[in-house]
């Protein structure tokens, strides 16, 4: 887990400094270089908001500060902005984990920075990923909105979807969907893609998990295979959805999402054993 220690920021290391969506990184060397704190004291009216956090990232040998702007917007001389998403699928010296894990700690601050008990200021907690109300003592930790995600199989074809919210018009994908309260993850899934596409499934299996932080999901994926029924999709979710031969996929999602991982590890599968 992230453990959030004091500001010392006098040792060099990486700076995710947040503003708005994005990151502000230097324009013309690696993506996320070691740095003093002189080499970033365009923020310098936010020394006493820089958060060291320590991440169980056995690569990461230097400290990892960060700093969220908010909504204020600056790119000083020799900086750009580039989004999360970009970053992450750049490999720089962080991991996909650390990255996420530090995105969701910025958007937990932003969103509870008042109690919801009360509605008096919280403050971070300092040992732990919290924030406190010191009016009512009411304590908030992190939310996290479990995800089913289920590759779907029949025979040697994998059932893939495009999403109305997918940023590329062109990338299929496998179904996923959020796990309403009183639900079992099996049952979620089962729902999920009824309600999608209109078919059952059978035989789920456990495939792993993955925290995806847009904003704050944990996705269990499983694989499945096909029983009954013909894909009708539901046009509020789904804008086209069919079945594709693992020999002839269309854009799929990248490796660094559980999606993408998920559809090459049943592919692997499908081949080896058709």
């Amino acid at each position: 887990m992230l453990k959030l220690s004091g500001n010392n920021i006098c040792q060099p290391g990486y700076w995710l400094i947040f503003s708005n969506d994005e990151v502000i990184v230097p324009a013309d060397s690696e993506l996320l270089p070691l740095l003093n704190w002189t080499d970033v004291s365009f923020i310098h009216h936010y020394q006493d908001q820089v958060k060291s956090l320590q991440a169980e990232d056995l690569l990461l040998r230097h400290p990892l500060y960060v700093v969220d702007l908010g909504a204020e917007s600056i790119t000083p001389d020799g900086w750009q902005c580039i989004s999360l998403r970009e970053l992450m699928t750049s490999e720089p010296p962080l991991t996909f984990e650390t990255l996420a894990r530090a995105w969701q700690f910025v958007h937990f601050v932003r969103t509870h920075r008042f109690c919801g008990r009360c509605g008096y200021h919280t403050q971070p907690v300092d040992w732990e990923m919290a924030v406190q109300c010191h009016q009512c003592g009411h304590r908030c930790y992190p939310r996290v909105s479990p995800c089913t995600i289920v590759a779907i199989h029949r025979g040697q074809e994998l059932l893939l979807a495009r999403g109305v919210r997918h940023r590329n018009p062109q990338m299929y994908s496998i179904l996923a969907g959020f796990v309403e309260s009183g639900e079992s993850l099996e049952q979620a899934t089962h729902r999920e893609v009824f309600e999608e596409v209109g078919i059952k499934i059978k035989n789920l299996e456990y495939f792993g998990s993955q925290a995806w932080p847009f904003p704050h999901s944990l996705m269990v994926g499983y694989f499945a295979e096909y029983e009954s029924g013909d894909i009708v999709i539901d046009e509020r979710e789904i804008v086209d959805a069919n079945w594709y031969h693992v020999n002839d996929l269309p854009l799929t999602a990248p490796k660094i999402s559980i999606a993408g991982k998920m559809i090459a590890a049943i592919s692997e599968r499908l081949r080896a054993t058709g």
